[in-house]
């Protein structure tokens, strides 16, 4: 009986290939809007914009099921590629909203140079604030000094008072990255640890660093404004398709899907929802806290499941003999993955493609091969697997090495290549 690594290789080794070309490795991914607000395991701008070329053209219509901060609906925009995306995290969808929402370019100067004038008052010519916002952030003395909520909150309630939202929404993205950088988090880390440096009496330079961030969000959003057609436009909502696509969206009404969903659930592989906390917090989103619990893989199952794929069961099974707990983790977010595809299928049209750029992860010494699962999947929804591109990831948010079995000092690297997997609908 053939080894199921055998089985595997034999039926990838015609569809998979390396391609170096796909690695990036000098290009500048902070151009246009790319350079609003840091985020976790983001695809870089050029892949997305490679796929887009490659197997759309002007008008299509693009969908992102896990859109993140919205870097495949700015490609899409700006080849004049209308586009939707969705995301469960309210400070994504902000984040993504306010990439490829443009703005005239004298209110948005006016409304700049309003908001300097007012800190410019308030740092040197003492000037009080007359009023301030400080939302209930869970343990906000753990995470701020008191001089640096009382200036966040100044600049919050600036913000909240603003008439347009599209000037808003702008200004808290900006916001939302100086919460993070002046707060007591570890530089670097994407969990919820707090520097070993930090001083609780620091008065950090809240202003200067908001001004900054402004500023330099103002142009790339000069820059995406100057190139996306005006008629091109990004949706972005907060719908799950593991359980559903709303009827708004009609079946066969996409041609693309370009995507880079999850590479597990956020308790265990990428913390989406603890980087995002405290920002979240701060701009009064109501499920800051239910992040990682709502996203891919966070409903956990007390029962065991067996897959279509061989592939998959061997893996889980592997998991299983070494950490039952783990083995129910990759059940429940394999099972999301699976349904949220199918719901996904959907919508694509016949001869429309579907673009998935994932990772395998690594669960207690096995590797889940998720390119292969994802192309299976999209196979039994009537799509044909064309193939699938790997690319090394020289530069990615993600850290280099982590602690999987949580025990002090005992680190593995982490994944250190992409599989870009291209079906089509037939």
């Amino acid at each position: 009986m053939k080894d199921i690594n055998d089985v595997i290789q034999a039926k990838f080794a015609v569809s998979k290939k390396i391609d170096e070309s796909w690695d990036f490795r000098k290009a500048n991914t902070k151009e246009l809007t790319h350079c609003f607000h840091s985020y976790p395991a983001m695809m870089i701008p050029q892949v997305a914009r490679r796929i887009i070329k490659n197997y759309a053209k002007e008008g299509d219509l693009l969908f992102d099921p896990y859109c993140g901060t919205g870097t495949s609906l700015v490609e899409a925009n700006i080849k004049n590629i209308s586009a939707i995306g969705t995301d469960l995290n309210p400070l994504a969808r902000l984040i993504a909203t306010a990439k490829t929402t443009k703005i005239n370019s004298d209110l948005l100067n006016s409304e700049i140079n309003s908001f300097t004038n007012y800190l410019f008052e308030l740092n040197f010519q003492n000037k009080k604030s007359s009023s301030k916002i400080i939302p209930d952030v869970t343990n906000i003395d753990y995470w701020f000094s008191k001089s640096t909520q009382e200036k966040l909150g100044t600049i919050l309630d600036y913000i909240e008072n603003l008439g347009n939202d599209s000037i808003k929404n702008f200004f808290k993205v900006a916001f939302s990255e100086t919460v993070r950088d002046v707060s007591f988090v570890k530089s670097g880390e994407f969990k919820m640890v707090r520097s070993k440096n930090f001083c609780p009496e620091e008065d950090k330079d809240v202003f200067g660093i908001m001004s900054s961030k402004v500023e330099r969000n103002k142009l790339g959003l000069e820059e995406f404004s100057a190139i996306c057609a005006n008629d091109t436009k990004s949706i972005v909502y907060g719908f799950d398709t593991v359980v559903g696509i709303p009827n708004f969206l009609d079946s066969n009404s996409v041609d693309i899907v370009v995507t880079s969903p999850p590479y597990g659930d956020s308790r265990t592989t990428v913390a989406y929802g603890q980087y995002s906390r405290l920002a979240n917090e701060w701009l009064g989103y109501e499920t800051a806290n239910q992040v990682d619990n709502i996203l891919m893989g966070g409903r956990k199952r007390k029962y065991d499941h067996k897959f279509d794929s061989e592939i998959l069961n061997d893996a889980i099974l592997k998991i299983q003999s070494k950490d039952i707990q783990r083995a129910r983790d990759v059940i429940s977010f394999y099972e999301d993955y699976e349904s949220s595809i199918k719901n996904v299928s959907k919508l694509i049209k016949k001869g429309g493609f579907a673009c998935y750029v994932v990772g395998n992860r690594t669960v207690k010494g096995v590797t889940i091969p998720t390119d292969e699962l994802t192309a299976e999947i999209f196979e039994s929804c009537g799509f044909v697997h064309l193939e699938t591109i790997v690319r090394n990831i020289p530069s990615k948010r993600m850290p280099y090495r982590n602690s999987p079995s949580n025990i002090k000092g005992k680190t593995s690297s982490t994944m250190k290549h992409e599989y870009i997997v291209i079906c089509k609908k037939f």
